[in-house]
């Protein structure tokens, strides 16, 4: 319909099952879940319908993902899947102040640095301990590349914007230590991305 204002991305139907099954593995029994950067809105409806022992709490910077993202919440029409809020990962100030998990999907590669760095203290900020953060997406090994098809994708990040590109393991452990987090899981995922779960003590 031309007034129909959700967006949609194909990679998060191939995906979305297989994030699902490490979602499972990972996110507590019960309590609040955040999104980061939600785009679209279609993964966390998925998860929310999926999963309705949790509340999900959608979130992102751009009003118009947050147009699409609410749209398709109130087509899902689930109890447990919040209003989406605006959040600037790179404000000392986030729009909740307390959450059992954290999800993010394809952010940090395709942002400038300094998104992560606003990720990993905002994170450090608002987890409840033991709980955790789930990173979805391309990482580098020891500064190379898992795939060929990876750092093709590097290399278009950057021809964009040389401050986007995909980010190392072992620089992001750095990040995330001084803030009370640790890389506690490397899980392979399909089409040569990966899950981390990054772990608050």
């Amino acid at each position: 319909m031309a007034d129909d204002v959700r967006l949609h991305a194909p990679a998060t139907e191939r995906n979305r099952e297989a994030i699902l099954a490490v979602l499972g593995e990972l996110l507590p029994k019960k309590g609040l879940v955040l999104e980061i950067a939600s785009g679209s809105g279609e993964h966390i409806c998925f998860f929310a319908r999926s999963m309705p022992h949790l509340t999900w709490q959608p979130s992102d910077s751009d009003p118009t993902a947050r147009t699409s993202i609410e749209a398709h919440r109130l087509d899902a029409g689930l109890s447990n899947l919040r209003a989406p809020l605006a959040l600037d990962v790179t404000s000392n100030i986030w729009p909740i102040s307390e959450v059992d998990a954290i999800f993010c999907a394809n952010m940090i590669h395709i942002s400038p640095w300094e998104t992560t760095l606003g990720l990993a203290a905002g994170a450090g900020r608002v987890l409840r301990s033991g709980g955790g953060l789930c990173l979805y997406g391309p990482f580098m090994r020891d500064g190379k590349h898992t795939a060929p098809s990876n750092e093709n994708f590097d290399e278009w990040l950057r021809d964009r914007d040389p401050r986007w590109g995909i980010r190392d393991l072992a620089v992001l452990s750095r990040v995330f230590e001084p803030e009370g987090l640790r890389v506690q899981e490397t899980i392979e995922m399909p089409a040569n991305n990966l899950s981390l779960w990054i772990k608050k003590a």
